[in-house]
């Protein structure tokens, strides 16, 4: 039942989100952004997202490329001192930017179908292979000016040049293949 204060932006958000009610506790202390993999390529950090949504500056969240960027790593969920679902309620802003009519395809399906699929194939993410793939495709002179970056994770050890394969790899696929077939029966 809508009432007038589900009207805002904010207040469907929180009310779609499990634990988004939390949302209204944010202090705006920034460790969502900083914490963020994918925070250079952001717009908006989480935290100025979550200010503008506050502000009512919907047309602005909803087109923010913020919520496509997420790469789902929860890292920001789990160092939010307000104990705020920060990836979850991106997933929310995603639908939200969706049924607005506001889908960013020009980047963000092949990023996904990029980490899906080395998801499907190794079990979890290969940040080194992602990240490069997704530079040279959309932002090839980025990716110079990064290398150096790249580099020194990849000195000190925080980036590895090949995938590592979860030792399960069957039991994952056949959850995976479960998903992919109740999300068929949704359609």
């Amino acid at each position: 039942m809508a009432t007038p204060s589900s009207t805002r932006l904010l207040d469907q958000v929180m009310a779609e989100t499990p634990g988004g009610e939390t949302l209204i506790g944010c202090l705006q202390c920034g460790t969502c952004g900083g914490s963020c993999p994918s925070a250079s390529d952001m717009d908006s950090t989480p935290r100025r997202l979550f200010a503008m949504l506050m502000a009512d500056m919907d047309e602005d969240v909803l087109t923010s490329n913020t919520p496509w960027f997420c790469v789902s790593c929860y890292y920001c969920t789990v160092r939010c001192p307000q104990d705020i679902p920060i990836t979850d309620l991106m997933y929310t802003l995603k639908q939200k930017a969706i049924q607005a009519g506001h889908y960013h395809q020009d980047a963000h399906a092949p990023f996904s179908e990029s980490f899906i699929g080395y998801v499907e194939q190794y079990g979890r993410s290969f940040e080194f292979g992602l990240a490069t793939r997704f530079q040279l495709v959309h932002h090839p002179l980025a990716t110079v000016r990064k290398g150096g970056l790249g580099f020194q994770m990849l000195r000190k050890g925080r980036l590895h040049m090949t995938p590592q394969k979860i030792k399960n790899m069957p039991q994952l696929s056949a959850i995976l293949s479960k998903a992919k077939q109740l999300a068929g029966q949704e359609v």
